[in-house]
Order: C-alpha cells, then sequence, then structure tokens
C-alpha cells in the first residue's frame, strides 16, 4: 500500500504490480523520491477525474523514471467501471511520465487508452470537493505533501522494496 498525504486527507492506494509493473515501478520510485512532495491537482473533472503528478502544475510537464515516456499496460480483466481507479495519464499512446488520475465514476471511453495501475482504499473524495475554473482547473487546488510506503509486516514492506527498487 501506499499513503499520498495531501492536503484533503490520506489517500490509501493498493498498487496492482503484476498487471502493470512498469506503470507501478515509474510511481513507486517517484514516490520514495519525493517527486510528488509539494504537486498540486491541477485538473479536476466532477463526475470524471482528478489528475495530478505534474511538477510544474500545468498539465504538460513530468517524467518517468525510464527517462522517457514508457508503453501503455493493459490488462483484459482491468476497465474504468468505477470511481477510485488510479491510472496513467497522457497525451496518447505510449506516452506515460509522472502524471496520473483516479477516477470519479465509470469512464468506459478511457478503456485501453490508459493505463490502471492501482486502486484508492480510502478517502478519494474530498480531492473533488474544488471549485474549478472553465478549463477544468482548480481554484485552488488540492497539494500532495508526502508520499510513504506502508505494509502491515517488515517482510512484505523489504519485498515491495526489492521489487520494485532492484
Amino acid at each position: 500500500f501506499f499513503f499520498l498525504h495531501t492536503s484533503a486527507g490520506e489517500i490509501d492506494i493498493e498498487l496492482w504490480s503484476k498487471e502493470a509493473p512498469k506503470a507501478c515501478r515509474n510511481f513507486v520510485q517517484l514516490c520514495m523520491e519525493g517527486y510528488y512532495d509539494g504537486t498540486i491537482f491541477h485538473r479536476v473533472v466532477h463526475d470524471f477525474i482528478i489528475q495530478g503528478g505534474d511538477p510544474t502544475g500545468t498539465g504538460t510537464g513530468g517524467e518517468s523514471i525510464y527517462g522517457h515516456p514508457f508503453k501503455d499496460e493493459f490488462h483484459s480483466r482491468l476497465r474504468f467501471n468505477r470511481r477510485g481507479l488510479v491510472a496513467m495519464a497522457n497525451a496518447g499512446p505510449h506516452d506515460n511520465g509522472s502524471q496520473f488520475f483516479f477516477t470519479l465514476g465509470r469512464a468506459d471511453e478511457l478503456n485501453n487508452k490508459h493505463t490502471i495501475f492501482g486502486d484508492t482504499v480510502y478517502n478519494m473524495l474530498r480531492l473533488a470537493e474544488v471549485e474549478c475554473d472553465s478549463e477544468e482547473r482548480p481554484l485552488n487546488p488540492h497539494k500532495i505533501r508526502t508520499t510513504e510506503v506502508f505494509s502491515t509486516s517488515f517482510s512484505l514492506a523489504q519485498e515491495l522494496l526489492n521489487f520494485y527498487c532492484l
């Protein structure tokens, strides 16, 4: 599990490393490096998505740990069929960097366009409670303060670190 400590509260995320190993590794390493610390959720589309992960806060920035955009990872069992899913934001096929989003509802139009790599376990909805301008930019955006790896056992935490960092 990962925690995002945000200005709207703590968000617990379960990562799906078997279904999306590159996206998970990218997210974990960026979190562990503090890459997301202090970044804003720069886009909120009510009943659709909340987007963040861009250090410039503009929606056009961000890099992957691989030094270049990485390929999409689609899995037949994973569909945008409910709120709380965590996925990579991109500008087109195989253009994944650091930006990610949470779904706020069913979003079938995103299937096979964005890599789903996790699920929120707790407390994501307060992020959507913001007023936005006509371009879907929050007037007072929430921020990621810090990120944290969490596990109920030391051995699981060590496995996660070994898997993602080696």
